[in-house]
C-alpha cells in the first residue's frame, strides 16, 4: 500500500503500525561478516485511537522498547509501516518508516518520548532551562524571555517550582527528574508520546504520583500514549487497552478490563498470575512458565511460547499461530484460544 492510497476514515487511529520488523545483524570476524540476525521485532501490528493509552507489556528482552524506538524513528525499521495521522481524522495517514531526517522534522514535533532512566536522560552539565527548552530552540518556537517563560510554565504544569529553571539535574530526586523529562516531552505540545518504562526506576511511593500526573496531562491535553512497561499492575492503572508481547511478536491485545478478567493466551495468564493482590491473606498459585525466554536470534519453530507453555500440543511446535480477531476487538495468537479456560488476575485467589 502506497502513502497516497492510504485513506483515513472518521474513526481512523492516530498511530498504526503494520507488520513492523527490526532485525539487528550479528557480525563476526575481522571483516564483520553477517552470521545471522536478532529478530527483536518480528511482524508487530497494532493501532492506537486518538486520545487513548495503549499499554505494551512483556518480559525483559521481548522487544517492546525497540517498538517504541522504531515508532519514534530512533531506529530505522527493517520492514513494515508506521502510519501516523497527526492532522484531522479525515486526512490521509503518512508512513514515516523510511522518511529521511529532514522529512521527519514536522512529525518529531508532534511525537515525543519519555525515557526510562531519569538520571541518564538529563544532561548533568545543563540547567533545567537548557534541558527543557532544547526542543523549543531546535524547532525555532521561542527565544529570550518567551523561552524562559514557557519553561517556567511547563515546570509548574508538572508540579515543580518555576524558580528551579537555573538548577542542575543533580539537585533533584528521581521523581522530580522524571517530571522534568515529562516537561521536556510536553514542550512542543505533541499529540503522541511514547513512555518507555517511565516509572520503573522510581520508588513505589513516587510511581503513583508520576502515573497520576501522566494520566491527568493525558486527559487535559487529549494526548495519545504508548505506555511501555513490564509491570501489569502499573499498566492497568493508566491504559485503555493492553498489548502483550513475547519474543518480538504480539500474542494478545484487549481492553484492560477484559485482559485482567479473562486472558485468552497462556503467556498472558502467566503474567497476570504474578500481579500482587492488595490483600496478603489471599493466596494464589502462581503459574510461572518453566524454562528461559526464547532467544530472538534463534526463535523456536511454531509458537515461540510453546517450550514454556503448560497447554502446548504437537501443533504448537510445528505451526506458528497468527494473530486472530475475537469478539470485542481483541486479538490472540494461540491455536487453542477457544478451548482454553484461563485464569485472570481479578478471578484468581
Amino acid at each position: 500500500m502506497t502513502q497516497a492510497s492510504i485513506e483515513a476514515s472518521a474513526s481512523a487511529p492516530l498511530l498504526e503500525v503494520r507488520n513492523l520488523k527490526k532485525h539487528f545483524p550479528i557480525t563476526k570476524g575481522l571483516f564483520s561478516a553477517v552470521h545471522g540476525y536478532v529478530k527483536a521485532v518480528d511482524g508487530v501490528s497494532f493501532a492506537i485511537p486518538r486520545g487513548q493509552v495503549l499499554g505494551l507489556v512483556g518480559e525483559s528482552g521481548c522487544g517492546k522498547t525497540t517498538v517504541g524506538r522504531l515508532i519514534m524513528r530512533l531506529y530505522r525499521p527493517t520492514a513494515g509501516q508506521i502510519l501516523v495521522r497527526l492532522g484531522k481524522d479525515n486526512e490521509p495517514a503518512t508512513d514515516i518508516a523510511n522518511l529521511d531526517h529532514t522529512a521527519l522534522m514536522p512529525y518529531r514535533r508532534q511525537m515525543q518520548m519519555i525515557f526510562q532512566d531519569p538520571y541518564t536522560s538529563l544532561n548533568p552539565r545543563k540547567t533545567i532551562l537548557e534541558i527543557v527548552s532544547e526542543p523549543l530552540r531546535i524547532h525555532g518556537i521561542a527565544s529570550g524571555k518567551a523561552l524562559q517563560s514557557r519553561v517556567e510554565e511547563l515546570l509548574e504544569l508538572v508540579g515543580l517550582r518555576a524558580e528551579y529553571v537555573m538548577r542542575y539535574p543533580h539537585a533533584f530526586s528521581g521523581g522530580q527528574r522524571q517530571r522534568i523529562g515529562i516537561a521536556r516531552a510536553l514542550a512542543l505540545n505533541p499529540q503522541f508520546i511514547v513512555a518507555d518504562e517511565p516509572v520503573s526506576a522510581l520508588d513505589v511511593s513516587v510511581q503513583a504520583q508520576v502515573l497520576n500526573l501522566m494520566r491527568s496531562l493525558q486527559r487535559k491535553f487529549g494526548l495519545t500514549y504508548l505506555f511501555i512497561s513490564h509491570d501489569l499492575s502499573v499498566v492497568k492503572h493508566i491504559s485503555d487497552r493492553i498489548a502483550v508481547m513475547y519474543v518480538g511478536n504480539l500474542v494478545e491485545t484487549a481492553s484492560t478490563k477484559e485482559l485482567f478478567v479473562r486472558p485468552l493466551h497462556p503467556y498472558t495468564e502467566a503474567l497476570l498470575s504474578s500481579v500482587p493482590k492488595p490483600d496478603p491473606r489471599l493466596q494464589r498459585r502462581r503459574k510461572i512458565p518453566q524454562g528461559e525466554v526464547a532467544d530472538p536470534a534463534h526463535p523456536p519453530p511454531g509458537c515461540r511460547f510453546h517450550p514454556r507453555c503448560p497447554y502446548a500440543q504437537t501443533r504448537c511446535a510445528q505451526e506458528e499461530p497468527v494473530l486472530r480477531e475475537f469478539p470485542g476487538g481483541r486479538t490472540v495468537a494461540c491455536h487453542y484460544a477457544e478451548q482454553l479456560t484461563l485464569t485472570g488476575a481479578l478471578e484468581a485467589a
